[in-house]
């Protein structure tokens, strides 16, 4: 990647850089944020690209890898490979390090599925708990070698601790002893010099016996250690010196420790430290919106949706969303409009998109954006008027060209403002257009912003040109900033004059100036763009009122399915009222057989049990019609095909609930067909038909041919019941009896929506069989019926398919 460090200041990426080492977490990691890298090339931009989106993923879980307050001791491992010794808080900060390995190692190895390449990162970091283990059992909390460290430290410690006993009981002794007492300035004691002391007077130092150790600022007060406590004293100092030596073995010996893991413990280290990075790009990324734009060879086109510049989003200024097109042969864009309006914005917002590109990192805009990866990125922005060396603004702006022109090859973007401005219009138009072809036959990407008209007619003459322009509100006398793509701008400098405060008289004849002079061809770019504008005006207002009247269209088809659905609750509410009825009326009848039976009447019995038979057939008509409907309401409205008000369509009539076919269309009134009848009915009668299935093939092939052979075989076979299908075992009962229970069974199973049943009824003298086989041959309930199979009861069982 070839970019001069004027670029990147005047593109802005270190502020990208910095927003990166501001969201890390760890020294490290924050050391490589701001030093963030181009990538050598597409592959690995590719794939830094991919571990990002990973990043955010976990992001979303909401998930943050225990990474945090790991600090940079890589100073510490290379002292201790030469043998040095780590302090308390070095060998601490690696003990933590390696808490946060195995950690992070076990989150990311649970989701490597999800994500491959942080889960590859997370395998870099050596698992050594055992280590982990030993350092933390050696330290205590406030950074002191733990008793637990070794046994040796523990006995020398214990015994310090002892004399320390010792020395205070004794001196507790001496100051309940009034004699000894009396001599000290206060009944206290304290230590000097790693020595137990108490405050003598000065005037009394010849009554205690002992070594004075220091003396107050005033000379009143003695520090004395007394004669009989410097033996104990003396031990003492041995047993903390014998304390210190068994410290530094502790310390030796965990340098060591860590010495002979020091490689695996960096290059965990440097693992955590990308993975740090890789969370603060995906919170970066989140905070600008950003997605991974399709990323192709430098020679590609660019074509970038919703193009946000980076830096304003991150100020949290309202950016306006921008479209940046340049394919199918277009390899320059120039920019033009009212300054203040955007045009720099959009060059530098491309300039440190591609920048961010190539370090391998999303960008803000929109799904769908694709971006060359740029092997140069060259720009001329800002003022470059150089006092020191005696150049003017123009001369600076040469000479910057001079280098971009000598530096520029193939796969380069240069971004160019205002370009050779500050001189002879149309002198500076001239160099603007040879150095713009040059670029352009050298294979670069270019965007220029610029005030001149030639540079605008370029666009006109050259296909690899095209215009933009940054829109003005004339109404509100201030830019939109919002680019057009495929049209010119004017400058609206005296708009912008007369809103700074420019008086308005001067302002006034500047426009009269204006309106008389300029060219032949500024007045046919003019007159051309106001055709352009009124051509988009009229495509805008076209879309506006297809767009409304689909709209009107969803809303009509959305009200007539709540009309459909609201009819057939209706529909299903009746039905269940009358079916409650008939089943009402079907139990009076049934208590009425009951009586008869008992009374013996035939003629009356006969004509009940048809009654019942013909109440059942209804009850069963209108379960068979519920469930219809109730399927209907699951499955919502059926789709419809579109109405078309022409001769030979199809339309169902809305009044008689028919389909009809239209013979004329008039004004007024539609004439349409139903077989013979002839009717002349208002358009709003008709509705749009269901939307018939797709119709059959007349030569179908043999694979189709074949499925539908199986199809019809498998219709007409008789079907075999499985044990999930309803049974009523009827043996050992009486004939009549049996047949009542079977009537009610098959009204229950009936009602229940069952397609079968399954009668048990025996082997036995074959009677009850017959009786039962009889009734099912009168029976409503019963469509068809057979003996069973082998498998389902053989002649002992009789399988009703229900009606």
């Amino acid at each position: 990647m070839d970019v001069t460090d004027r670029t990147l200041t005047a593109l802005g990426f270190d502020d990208v850089r910095a927003a990166i080492g501001s969201r890390c977490r760890t020294e490290v990691g924050k050391s490589r944020g701001v030093a963030r890298p181009f990538l050598d090339g597409l592959p690995e931009v590719l794939a830094s690209l991919e571990r990002v989106e990973e990043a955010r993923g976990l992001k979303q879980e909401p998930l943050s890898l225990p990474l945090g307050g790991l600090t940079d001791f890589r100073p510490s491992l290379d002292r201790a490979t030469k043998g040095g010794l780590l302090g308390p808080r070095e060998l601490m900060s690696i003990c933590a390090a390696l808490f946060a390995f195995e950690r992070t190692y076990e989150v990311l190895q649970e989701r490597r599925e999800r994500f491959p390449s942080l889960a590859a990162l997370g395998r870099r970091m050596p698992l050594l708990g055992r280590l982990a283990t030993r350092l933390d059992r050696s330290f205590e909390a406030s950074g002191e070698i733990s008793d637990r460290a070794s046994d040796d430290l523990r006995e020398a410690r214990d015994r310090a601790r002892g004399l320390h006993r010792r020395i205070r009981a004794r001196l507790d002794a001496l100051l309940r002893d009034e004699k000894f007492s009396s001599n000290l300035q206060e009944g206290y004691y304290s230590v000097r010099n790693d020595r137990y002391v108490v405050p003598v007077l000065s005037s009394h130092q010849r009554e205690i016996d002992g070594i004075v150790h220091n003396a107050s600022q005033s000379g009143q007060t003695l520090f004395v250690e007394p004669q009989e406590l410097i033996g104990v004293g003396n031990e003492l100092a041995i047993a903390q010196s014998v304390v210190l030596e068994e410290e530094r073995k502790v310390l030796m010996e965990l340098s060591g420790l860590v010495a002979r893991e020091a490689s695996k413990i960096e290059d965990g280290l440097l693992a955590a430290a990308e993975l740090d990075e890789l969370e603060a790009i995906a919170l970066l990324s989140n905070d600008l919106h950003a997605t991974a734009p399709s990323v192709h060879p430098a020679h590609g086109p660019l074509n970038v949706r919703g193009l946000r510049h980076p830096r304003l989003v991150l100020k949290g200024d309202q950016v306006i969303a921008n479209d940046v097109d340049l394919s199918e042969g277009a390899r320059a864009l120039v920019v033009s409009g009212p300054n203040a309006g955007g045009k720099t914005i959009t060059l530098t917002g491309i300039g440190l998109c591609a920048l961010m590109v190539r370090a391998g990192l999303p960008i803000p805009v929109d799904p769908g954006s694709s971006i060359p990866l740029f092997n140069q990125v060259h720009s001329a922005i800002g003022d470059l008027q150089d006092l020191d060396q005696g150049l003017s603004t123009f001369s600076a702006h040469v000479t910057v060209l001079k280098h971009v022109v000598a530096t520029a090859k193939k796969g380069a973007l240069v971004l160019i403002d205002e370009i050779a401005a500050d001189t002879d219009p149309r002198e500076g138009a001239a160099i603007a257009t040879a150095v713009l072809e040059d670029l352009l036959e050298k294979g670069a990407l270019v965007l220029v912003t610029t005030h001149l008209e030639e540079l605008k007619a370029l666009a006109h003459l050259d296909p690899r040109f095209v215009n933009g322009r940054v829109g003005f509100d004339s109404k509100k006398m201030a830019p939109t900033y919002r680019l057009q793509l495929g049209a010119s701008g004017a400058s609206s400098a005296i708009d912008i004059a007369r809103r700074v405060g420019l008086p308005e008289a001067i302002c006034a004849r500047a426009t009269h100036l204006s309106q008389n002079s300029g060219g032949a061809l500024s007045k046919a770019l003019q007159a051309a763009e106001d055709e352009r504008r009124k051509m988009l005006d009229q495509r805008d207002q076209a879309e506006r009122d297809a767009k409304e009247a689909r709209a009107l269209k969803a809303t009509a088809e959305q009200q007539l399915a709540e009309v459909e659905r609201k009819k057939r609750e209706e529909e299903l509410k009746f039905r269940e009222s009358l079916r409650a009825e008939l089943e009402y009326a079907r139990t009076q009848i049934r208590a009425l057989v009951e009586r008869l039976e008992t009374d013996r009447s035939e003629k009356a019995l006969t004509a009940a049990k048809q009654s019942a038979a013909e109440l059942s057939t209804r009850i069963n008509e209108q379960a068979a019609a519920e469930r219809t409907v109730r399927a209907s309401l699951k499955s919502g409205p059926e789709e419809l095909a579109p109405l078309e008000l022409k001769v030979g369509a199809r339309a169902r009539h809305r009044s008689l609930d028919a389909e009809v076919e239209i013979v004329d269309v008039s004004q007024d009134a539609v004439v349409v067909t139903m077989g013979a009848l002839r009717m002349r009915v208002p358009a709003s009668e008709l509705l749009p038909t269901k939307k018939a299935a797709a119709p059959a093939s007349r030569f179908p092939s043999p694979a189709t041919r074949k499925d539908e052979q199986l199809k019809r075989a498998e219709a007409t076979a008789a079907r075999p019941m499985t044990l999930a299908s309803p049974t009523l075992d009827l043996r050992g009962q009486r004939g009549e009896d049996a047949v009542r229970e079977v009537e009610r069974f098959l009204d229950r199973v009936s009602r229940d929506g069952e397609g079968a049943a399954i009668l048990l009824h025996g082997h036995g003298t074959g009677a009850l069989k017959t009786m039962v086989r009889e009734y099912l041959r009168g029976s409503p309930y019963a469509k068809t019926f057979r003996p069973g199979d082998g498998p389902e009861g053989g002649d002992g069982v009789t399988v009703v398919e229900l009606a």
